[in-house]
């Protein structure tokens, strides 16, 4: 999709771009780097008014050329992966209830609950976006998250998705098991409690931590491109901090707002 197209769809929206008033306050000598790379979180969904974590919204980041779409995977119980946010999908709790009783409900577009297959199996249907899969702490402990990310791991490679699939985690015994199931694969903690060496020891490749994060502990993402570890941040909405974690040279920016990030990056290539 192409510069044009993703102001209209922000103007649409009654967003102006704030970028000269803001740029005026940088120096030629703090030009920011440009090789920050974007991803939707739960896919790109708001401006066009999409359902988080829908197939429609990971359409829409690959329309737009997102380096990643970030979606979430709990598991039900009748032990099918399916994607969602929360740990209850309209009132139903995932864990505690067969597949095809949550197809009783409806996301705001039609869409039925996503499994991961299907989720992946669109991804997959091209090779430019990256599918970032959350594996997410299971609600009754740490038996039931396991087996998720060995059910995520298994389908991945059932799918041929080794090449196009990243893995992120708050829980830190599960991406250890991503590690372990799947060598080779880039596998990011999501909690910010550790340094990146202390994450890498444990098989990580990289770090992915809230703003905040960052913001009390800066040296993280020096040493994390020291150890050879990639850092991503989240989640980053306004320009202010788009630019503030650009020019702290972080690797990827995860967004809810990936078209206003596209034309920021465009303006100072």
């Amino acid at each position: 999709m192409n510069f044009s197209v993703i102001c209209s769809q922000l103007a649409r929206r009654g967003v102006f771009l704030i970028l000269p008033l803001l740029f005026s306050n940088l120096s030629c000598s703090e030009k920011m780097d440009t090789s920050t790379r974007v991803i939707a979180h739960r896919g790109a969904w708001k401006t066009q008014e999409l359902p988080e974590n829908s197939i429609a919204a990971l359409k829409h980041a690959i329309e737009l050329g997102c380096y990643g779409a970030e979606f979430d995977v709990h598991m039900t119980m009748d032990s099918i992966p399916v994607v969602n946010h929360d740990p209850d999908f309209m009132g139903m709790d995932i864990e505690r209830t067969n597949y095809t009783d949550l197809l009783s409900a409806s996301l705001p577009n039609g869409e039925k609950i996503p499994t991961l297959e299907a989720y992946l199996k669109e991804g997959l249907r091209q090779d430019r976006t990256r599918l970032i899969l959350e594996i997410k702490k299971a609600p009754s402990g740490k038996e039931h998250t396991l087996l998720l990310t060995e059910k995520a791991v298994a389908l991945v490679k059932q799918l041929g998705g080794e090449d196009l699939v990243e893995y992120i985690t708050f829980d830190f015994d599960a991406g250890v098991r991503v590690s372990q199931l799947a060598p080779g694969s880039e596998v990011a903690y999501l909690n910010g409690d550790m340094t990146p060496s202390e994450v890498k020891k444990s098989g990580y490749t990289s770090i992915d931590y809230n703003i905040k994060v960052y913001r009390k502990h800066p040296e993280w993402i020096e040493e994390a491109h020291k150890e050879n570890m990639t850092v991503n941040v989240w989640t980053v909405n306004t320009e202010e901090d788009m630019i503030d974690m650009i020019q702290k040279k972080v690797d990827f920016i995860t967004t809810n707002e990936p078209e206003r990030l596209f034309v920021l990056l465009s303006s100072q290539k």
